[in-house]
């Protein structure tokens, strides 16, 4: 790995939007300078096998561009209320989306800050999360959101995405609510799909292998 110069070299790596504390992930991306060209495919297998348990390379790209951080320009997210009903849920929703204007107040490193949940909300669905079966009992289930939300200064994040749902509709789970972020990349040309961020270095790299083997 490299490092940086000075008196206290650091490590060159970055986690670029990285999630929140708090916050489950399938999407996490984070970058690596090294000092001298190395194996993708032999860097994840040993990166991999260094880390606990649920802490998962999937893959390791060469980077061909210093723009990584900019192709995160969404990220979407699932949400599970275990004591929200489906009804309660889609009623918050549709009140977050008729206003034109949501702000939340958050505490940053310079001071508090109003955050427009609504601008930065690309899309969002709700759904239905079954409960293991009691007996002969009723089975509502519970929601879950399905959001995608454009990558803003601050970020938006899941919590202010609740504190919306409360401030506009009163929804207000007393069960912390189980968070994971299940993509987060380029938007598509619809303006809410989410793209592989790394799609990119893959076709550079297969580009030069073609002129390699020219």
């Amino acid at each position: 790995m490299a490092f940086s110069s000075g008196f206290s070299p650091h490590p060159k790596i970055s986690y670029a939007n990285a999630a929140p504390t708090g916050t489950a992930s399938e999407a996490e991306y984070v970058e690596i300078a090294v000092v001298e060209r190395v194996d993708p495919q032999t860097l994840a297998t040993e990166l991999d096998a260094a880390l606990p348990p649920g802490l998962d390379v999937v893959e390791v790209v060469e980077v061909r561009s210093s723009d990584f951080a900019d192709r995160l320009q969404a990220s979407r997210w699932r949400i599970e209320l275990p004591d929200v009903t489906v009804e309660q849920a889609d009623e918050a929703m549709r009140a977050l989306w008729s206003a034109d204007s949501v702000e939340v107040q958050r505490r940053t490193k310079s001071g508090m800050r109003a955050i427009d949940v609504r601008a930065a909300l690309l899309a969002g669905e709700v759904g239905r999360q079954t409960r293991p079966s009691q007996g002969s009992e009723a089975n509502p289930g519970y929601a879950i959101l399905q959001v995608v939300v454009r990558q803003v200064t601050p970020t938006v994040r899941p919590d202010d995405i609740l504190a919306a749902l409360r401030s506009v509709a009163g929804l207000s789970p007393a069960v912390p609510p189980q968070v994971t972020r299940e993509a987060q990349g380029p938007l598509g040309a619809d303006g809410v799909t989410i793209g592989d961020p790394l799609e990119q270095d893959r076709e550079n790299r297969a580009d030069e292998a073609a002129s390699a083997g020219a």
